[in-house]
């Protein structure tokens, strides 16, 4: 039996103003959900709209040049799209939290560490100042920091880059959010605290069943982790399946070049395909297929009309006119 449906998005769509010249559209009706419990991968070249996606959710949007302009999110069935800012500083940090890619520019530099901490889970628990601050240590503990207390007492710019990231892991998960957005987690960190971050997330979504929305770029890291992945490129859902089926079996063009260009262990190839060309600027977006370009299957029609989003069976959809000739059900 399927676990409970946690996060729902519908349609979402999201532009960034670019003054006179008008607006770009870096995420285009993008829908998914996650499920409680379940770790579903985000994976795409930068700039392909996984981290406006993120924030999009997060609705943390007011102090850029960016709005949503389509769409419903729905949180255990709260549309989080027609919530106040008062109403989502709750919601964030206690129903859903969020890693941060730039951890160093996410922590506030006039506070010592633990303060920030302590005040997160004030805020967002019943627990009492003691009880804040001994929980405050033991995450900070958890995330592989050493001598919790003596980097609790320290500022943010008297840390590392990697321990900046992991003190922003432990504010994310120290209040059991339901749903964890976690925005390239293990980004500056050594291998060994790397494995200790995503053993730490696989707990906390065993234990309380958080729901996690996993955005990177390390295929092994996404291989290792989710159960699902939804692969992004200009803005767009290209692709969406199973870990396993992705993997043995990826049907978009732009996939499989990506998992083309992972190294494989004792393979002796010394150098690795890679995709041509690069993400199309969101200002001049070509007609048809966005991929088209940089596509060596693409035909005439690729060019000329965007394919749809095809629904394969089995939890699968690609938006491609090769995987539409093969009987596909259109979304």
């Amino acid at each position: 039996m399927p676990e409970e449906l946690l996060l729902d998005v519908r349609r979402l769509r999201t532009e960034f103003s670019q003054g006179k010249k008008g607006s770009v559209v870096a995420v285009n009706d993008v829908s998914f959900q996650i499920h409680k419990g379940e770790i579903l991968g985000l994976v795409g070249e930068s700039g392909c709209g996984k981290s406006v996606t993120a924030l999009s959710i997060m609705s943390l949007l007011k102090d850029t040049p960016g709005k949503i302009t389509g769409g419903e999110v729905y949180l255990e069935g709260k549309n989080l799209l027609e919530c106040s800012e008062e109403e989502m500083r709750k919601i964030r940090g206690e129903n859903v939290s969020m890693i941060f890619q730039e951890a160093m520019s996410s922590l506030n530099p006039a506070m010592r560490v633990s303060a920030q901490l302590v005040e997160a889970i004030l805020l967002h628990t019943d627990k009492t100042r003691r009880e804040a601050e001994e929980h405050a240590l033991k995450m900070l503990a958890q995330v592989g920091i050493p001598d919790p207390a003596r980097v609790g007492r320290s500022y943010p710019h008297q840390l590392s880059g990697g321990m900046s990231q992991r003190v922003m892991i432990a504010m994310a998960m120290s209040c059991d959010p339901h749903l964890l957005i976690a925005d390239e987690p293990t980004t500056a960190l050594d291998v060994t605290i790397q494995a200790q971050i995503l053993d730490l997330m696989r707990k906390i979504q065993r234990e309380i069943h958080t729901g996690i929305l996993l955005i990177t770029h390390d295929l092994g890291v996404v291989a290792e982790m989710c159960s699902r992945v939804i692969v992004m490129y200009a803005g767009r859902i290209v692709e969406e399946a199973p870990v396993q089926m992705l993997f043995y079996e990826p049907m978009h063009p732009y996939t499989k070049g990506l998992i083309a260009s992972v190294p494989k262990l004792g393979s002796g190839v010394t150098s690795l395909p890679s995709i041509p060309g690069s993400v199309p600027d969101l200002s001049m977006m070509p007609p048809g297929c966005k991929f088209a370009p940089r596509c060596r299957y693409a035909q005439d029609r690729c060019r000329e009309e965007e394919p749809p989003l095809a629904e394969l069976g089995g939890g699968r959809k690609c938006r491609c006119v090769l995987v539409q000739d093969k009987e596909a059900t259109v979304q």
